[in-house]
């Protein structure tokens, strides 16, 4: 594949993913910790952390507002739920 390409298909997909979290409120960041080992503010992290790479400055908060399509405090009073002692459990063995 040219390398052109993938790096197209690569973005592509990163935007795919983020709209699907985007639209899929109801997945709390915790469930997706302890499926997967990472949320939205892994997400956002990485962000961060790449775009400085590439010597842009990016706020941490910056970053979530791109993962999250909102300030995260926003995010967090709209769709947030109280963790269950369950997925709690769950997050603390796996961490």
């Amino acid at each position: 594949m040219d390398p052109e390409k993938r790096v197209e298909i690569e973005a592509a997909t990163f935007r795919h993913l983020v709209n699907y979290l985007r639209e899929n409120t109801d997945v709390q960041n915790i469930d997706l910790m302890n499926l997967a080992g990472f949320c939205r503010n892994c997400i956002s992290k990485w962000y961060k952390a790449e775009a400085e790479k590439e010597g842009i400055k990016l706020e941490y908060e910056d970053a979530r507002e791109i993962i999250y399509g909102m300030p995260y405090a926003d995010w967090k009073e709209k769709y947030q739920s109280e963790a269950s002692q369950e997925q709690i459990d769950v997050y603390n063995k796996n961490n």
